[in-house]
């Protein structure tokens, strides 16, 4: 979905405030027989879950608290996410790795099990496909998980490329999670709510980390990370399972961690500097453009051998046309696409996202410009329903993180 789902929450908010529900029905509920449902569609809806499409799936924008309360109330104690709509999947087999080396910019090979890392998928030109969280689970099996909007194309790519593989007598063979379903519980109340339900000791487990243990009764893929800047988990679950582990969740939490939409998923990562794919990467992107240069392996730089690794390492020796950064701005919250110039009125790039930040009460938003331009303290104009507005580059993130690493 282009545009904020931050945006289209206040839309919907608006319009059920204004009585108007009848419109949001159509405009966004038209096609809900076509939509795929997660385990825990009835306990949104229950639960006043405002359910809109959301890359074929039916999914929750907001709850009964504003899209504002669900940001803030993520950073002072915690939010559950389902995010069963996103593809988690397994790469297995002795060439697993090699094979996977081939499609993404990590050094996978250096990964030690259980840990995993940030990567970018990328076409021949170096664009980026979809960016994406690997694990290694052992030098034999990669653990994956991609996007809900990017599922079709990422599944169609890497089957290709396995395909190709295999022929020339490569060991991989891969498995989609779709018997599982994805939770996010993200906030500072993470870990302790988790630690009630499980006798692994939660406190040695650091961010980006792996382990496959009992949580509440059932079998789950834990990773200690998430979309939001605060620390939490993303906690893989037989779908079978997912919405007694959610009830737990809440319960031990005592009310205080809410379920919480994509509506505030989107401002959380928003204001964590962290990418939307397909606002703020894009097959025309580069990692390099896109400011993620540090999740290129030093031994990747070196060898290449992945695809558009010409493009990307001739950018990492001569630096980037454009660049991706942040903004604060005065007037109406910017939004994707809008013109970004110079104060001479020169355009020098576009916004990517942007809105208005719960946590720091101002007008927040990334983009890209032309390098020699991306200084934090650069002044600019965000052109906004005609009207320039007062723009100054910023470094990201806006709110800082609070990832859970050893001290």
């Amino acid at each position: 979905m282009r545009g904020g789902l931050w945006q289209l929450g206040q839309s919907i908010t608006r319009r059920l405030t204004q009585g108007d529900k009848k419109a949001v029905a159509c405009r966004y509920f038209a096609s809900e027989a076509e939509l795929k449902k997660t385990a825990l569609y009835d306990f949104h809806v229950v639960n006043g879950g405002k359910m809109v499409p959301f890359a074929g799936w039916s999914m929750p924008i907001q709850y009964k608290d504003s899209i504002m309360d669900s940001t803030l109330n993520c950073r002072e104690n915690g939010s559950l996410f389902d995010v069963s709509h996103m593809c988690g999947l397994s790469l297995k087999g002795k060439d697993a790795v090699p094979f996977l080396e081939k499609l993404v910019i990590a050094d996978v090979a250096s990964l030690a099990p259980g840990t995993g890392s940030l990567t970018v998928f990328t076409n021949e030109k170096g664009g980026a496909i979809d960016d994406s969280v690997i694990t290694k689970v052992a030098d034999d099996h990669i653990y994956l998980v991609v996007n809900a909007g990017c599922r079709d194309k990422d599944l169609a790519h890497i089957e290709e490329h396995m395909k190709a593989f295999k022929a020339k007598g490569g060991d991989v063979s891969w498995h989609i999670h779709d018997e599982r379903s994805l939770l996010a519980l993200q906030g500072p109340l993470a870990g302790p709510v988790l630690q009630h339900l499980t006798k692994d000791d939660l406190s040695k487990f650091y961010f980006g980390e792996f382990r496959v243990l009992d949580i509440n009764g059932s079998q789950c893929f834990l990773t200690r990370t998430g979309y939001t800047g605060e620390d939490g988990f993303e906690i893989s679950v037989p779908s079978e399972n997912a919405l007694d582990l959610t009830k737990a969740i809440l319960e031990k939490s005592e009310g205080k961690i809410r379920l919480t939409g994509l509506g505030a998923r989107d401002s959380l990562r928003l204001e964590a500097g962290l990418c939307l794919y397909g606002n703020d990467m894009e097959q025309h992107i580069t990692p390099v453009e896109a400011g993620l240069t540090w999740a290129i392996g030093k031994r990747r730089r070196a060898e290449g051998g992945f695809l558009g690794a010409e493009v990307i390492l001739k950018q990492l020796a001569e630096g980037p046309k454009i660049r991706r950064v942040g903004f604060f701005s005065s007037g109406p919250p910017p939004r994707s696409h809008s013109e970004v110039q110079d104060e001479g009125g020169n355009n020098i790039g576009e916004v990517t996202s942007g809105g208005f930040s719960p946590c720091l009460k101002k007008n927040i938003a990334m983009g890209y410009v032309k390098s020699g331009l991306h200084k934090a303290g650069t002044k600019v104009k965000i052109i906004i329903r005609g009207k320039a507005n007062e723009g100054v580059v910023t470094k990201m993130p806006f709110v800082p993180t609070k990832y859970y690493k050893p001290t």
